[in-house]
C-alpha cells in the first residue's frame, strides 16, 4: 500500500471523527485530519533536524525540527507518536513520547489538521529512513534558532515550533 492509500480519520473543528478517507484524497481535498509532531533530542539535548526527501507527498525537500506524520484511522495520537518517531528515527525501543499540547493547524492552501505535539529523548543511534529523510543531524537549540530565517522549513513544523517555545515560556 502506498502512503497515498493509507486510511485516515477525517475530523471536524473539535477533533471529532466525522469520516474516513485515503491520505491522497485528504490532501487533495484539504480534508481535516490528525498529525503528530515529536521533538526528538539526543542525550546532550540537541534537537533532531532533517530535510525531507523530494518524494514526500507534502512539503518535499523542506527542513523540519520534528519527526512525525499522520495519525492512521482508529489510531491514538500517543500510538502514532511512538510509531512515527521510531520509523523516522530508525530506532526501536524508544521511550513513549511525552504529550505536551495540541492545536489546530490551518493552512488555507493545504487544508488543516489537528496537531499533537510531543517530546522524546533519543539516546539510541539513529538510522533515519532513506525514503523519508534526505539529510539529518542533531543541532543545539541555538543553531536551530539561527537557521529559522535562512532555511526553508515545513510551515506546520515551524508553527508547532513557535507554539512549543510559547508553551515552554509559559511554564
Amino acid at each position: 500500500m502506498s502512503a497515498a492509500d493509507e486510511i485516515l480519520d477525517i475530523v471536524d473543528e473539535n477533533d471529532r471523527v466525522v469520516g474516513q478517507a485515503p491520505r491522497g484524497q485528504a490532501y487533495a481535498e484539504g480534508l481535516r485530519h490528525r498529525c503528530v509532531f515529536i521533538q526528538a533530542r539526543d542525550a546532550e539535548g540537541r534537537i533532531f533536524v532533517h530535510r525531507r526527501t523530494p518524494t514526500k507527498l507534502v512539503f518535499p525537500s523542506l527542513y523540519d525540527m520534528f519527526v512525525g506524520g499522520v495519525v492512521g484511522a482508529g489510531e491514538s495520537y500517543d500510538d502514532a507518536a511512538l510509531r512515527e518517531a521510531e520509523e523516522e528515527l530508525g530506532v526501536s525501543g524508544l521511550p513513549r513520547p511525552e504529550f505536551l499540547f495540541s492545536f489546530l493547524y490551518e493552512d488555507g492552501a493545504a487544508g488543516s489538521w489537528w496537531s499533537a505535539v510531543y517530546q522524546v529523548r533519543c539516546a539510541l543511534p539513529v538510522n533515519p529512513q532513506a525514503e523519508e529523510v534526505a539529510w539529518h543531524d542533531f543541532l543545539p537549540e541555538e543553531e536551530v534558532e539561527r537557521r529559522l530565517s535562512g532555511w526553508a522549513w515545513v510551515p506546520d513544523g515551524l508553527a508547532a515550533y513557535h507554539r512549543l517555545r510559547e508553551h515552554r515560556a509559559a511554564r
